[in-house]
């Protein structure tokens, strides 16, 4: 039986970004991508992360001298409903996965803070200076802390039919996702000629108690292990028959095209002024207004600074856009005019 023949898809090239990449923050791109892929990945990883990511929260305490969440605390400014919400916002990094346990004893006038809480080899408090409670003269405070891993938000487990605990537990609500915020944009990018693929940023904010590269690995891990038992006969072998888009040289800023991607684009155009785009009154007093003089300065603008421009507006974006698409360009091309000017010398001396 002859074996099917498949077309080979883009592999993007993925990278952070290392001027802003952080314990809690970072700035990942992937591109080029299949067009239309840009919308679908993100949109996926954006749920996964926001919900499918596993973290450790404390999910019940023992505070003593007290049974339940509404009493008061002798010796104490705040009452046990105010102490139980701050303990809530502790970030706890785990590194086995395990339950554990933490605990607090203070003696005397102070304001209690993460940092004087005890905790097991394994845990870790990110938040140190979170403050938990404040102790007035002559005023204790004991606590003994309860952490599980989960994902996602997890109501107080309280037992049913109980409402006070043999031990004076208290349990909480426990939001486990070290995962704060996730967005995404989906750009246009050029392969050679071709200028529909995808471009996707995705930017990620966690608690701090794991790294957007890590939640972005455990992420893609779910959503692997849930596709694949979608498969209904052997997986096609697209790794294999892919290849990785080229790498570009780097950039403080962002990626720049090698000469050789300039193929088939009008230099001489580039390096002119943008009258000869034969642009409405409107959008062309925008651009000159706003310094884009030539048509090199505006391929090189992405759209998001060109809406910033003072009065120009989507319909004027709309209106570049397809005057550039009818001769090849587009906005985002991030090109270099030592690379034109090298290129068209490069043409020049094939001619003589």
């Amino acid at each position: 039986m002859t074996k099917k023949k498949y077309q080979s898809l883009t592999i993007p090239r993925l990278s952070w970004n290392k001027s802003t990449l952080s314990r809690s923050s970072g700035e990942l791109t992937a591109q080029p991508l299949e067009p239309g892929f840009g919308i679908t990945l993100g949109n996926a990883l954006r749920r996964l992360l926001l919900g499918g990511v596993e973290g450790s929260a404390v999910t019940s305490v023992i505070i003593k001298g007290v049974n339940n969440e509404f009493s008061v605390l002798s010796g104490v400014v705040e009452d046990a409903m105010q102490v139980a919400l701050n303990i809530k916002e502790l970030v706890i990094t785990n590194k086995t996965g395990e339950p554990g346990k933490m605990s607090l004893s203070i003696q005397g006038a102070r304001t209690v803070r993460a940092s004087d809480i005890t905790v097991d080899d394994h845990l870790e408090i990110v938040n140190k200076d979170h403050a938990i409670a404040t102790v007035s003269a002559g005023g204790s405070l004991d606590i003994e802390f309860f952490v599980e891993s989960g994902r996602g938000y997890q109501p107080a487990k309280w037992p049913i039919g109980q409402a006070l605990q043999e031990d004076n537990r208290i349990y909480l609500d426990a939001m486990f996702s070290p995962v704060r915020q996730v967005t995404f944009e989906v750009e246009k990018t050029r392969v050679g000629r071709d200028i529909d693929y995808d471009k996707l940023i995705l930017n990620i904010q966690t608690d701090g108690s794991e790294s957007p590269a890590d939640v972005l690995h455990y992420a893609i891990s779910v959503m692997r292990t849930q596709l694949e038992h979608f498969l209904s006969a052997s997986e096609i072998p697209f790794n294999e028959i892919s290849a990785v888009a080229q790498e570009e040289p780097k950039s403080e800023e962002r990626p720049v095209q090698e000469p050789a991607m300039l193929s088939g684009l009008p230099l001489d155009l580039l390096l002119k002024s943008i009258d000869d785009l034969e642009l409405s009154v409107r959008a062309h007093n925008c651009l000159m207004n706003a310094g884009i003089k030539r048509v090199l300065d505006l391929v090189n603008l992405s759209e998001e600074e060109g809406l910033k421009i003072k009065n120009f507006g989507r319909k004027s974006l709309t209106e570049v856009k397809e005057n550039m698409k009818s001769l090849g360009l587009s906005f985002g091309m991030n090109i270099k005019e030592s690379d034109i000017k090298k290129m068209i010398d490069s043409r020049e001396k094939e001619q003589k």
